[in-house]
């Protein structure tokens, strides 16, 4: 049976969006032990110098973010074949591939590793995105979403909207994070109550004029 164009966009909606609620559970449960030394915050270069530290001369790839004081940590890429790759290294935050396809930028990190720095951030910092030819994109945090899973070992967990009345799914929580006007996602979990994965924490930035 032939699919008409707005039913493939269905059905690959569809699939982007399961693979998101299983990528929410099997990559934030079990980091990888494994890490290196890395920089968020501690010791913080200035922008120029933290530009030219991930300068590759790659006009089109993303290979940092820098918030003042804060975090400067490099960006790499998940391998094709990898969608649910999140770095195990201190140090370096994953670009989101699907994040793309709805027009925004996500930028993922464990919470015991480098998303550790993403609590530290509010609403009206700068966020500088650097780019591999030294170019930068501005920025600014608009809001700040936090979620509890009710089931956080669960891929079919609902989520509680830890700043007002609601419960949502993981595709709802999807969307309310990264559908919409242009923006940049930083995204890690929450730990509470003996949990790594109790929770989810998106910051979400939009570009600055």
């Amino acid at each position: 049976m032939m699919l008409n164009n707005a039913q493939h966009t269905m059905t690959r909606t569809a699939l982007y969006l399961t693979l998101f609620v299983f990528f929410l559970t099997a990559f934030f449960l079990n980091p990888d032990s494994t890490q290196a030394i890395g920089n968020a915050g501690q010791n913080s270069p200035t922008l120029a110098e933290f530009s030219h530290s991930v300068h590759n001369g790659d006009a089109s790839a993303l290979t940092g973010v820098y918030v003042a004081n804060v975090l400067n940590l490099p960006v790499v890429q998940q391998p094709e074949d990898r969608p649910y790759y999140v770095s195990n290294r201190n140090g370096e935050v994953t670009q989101f591939a699907m994040a793309s396809r709805y027009g925004s930028i996500g930028l993922l990190a464990h919470n015991t590793l480098s998303g550790k720095s993403f609590s530290n951030l509010a609403i009206g910092q700068e966020v500088h995105l650097v780019f591999g030819d030294g170019r930068v994109k501005y920025f600014e945090i608009k809001q700040i979403l936090r979620f509890q899973a009710l089931e956080p070992e669960s891929v079919s967990s609902s989520f509680r909207n830890l700043d007002r009345n609601e419960t949502l799914s993981a595709s709802e929580m999807f969307n309310r994070a990264y559908v919409g006007e242009q923006r940049l996602v930083l995204q890690t979990c929450i730990e509470a109550e003996g949990n790594v994965s109790w929770g989810r924490l998106f910051i979400v930035a939009v570009p600055k004029e």
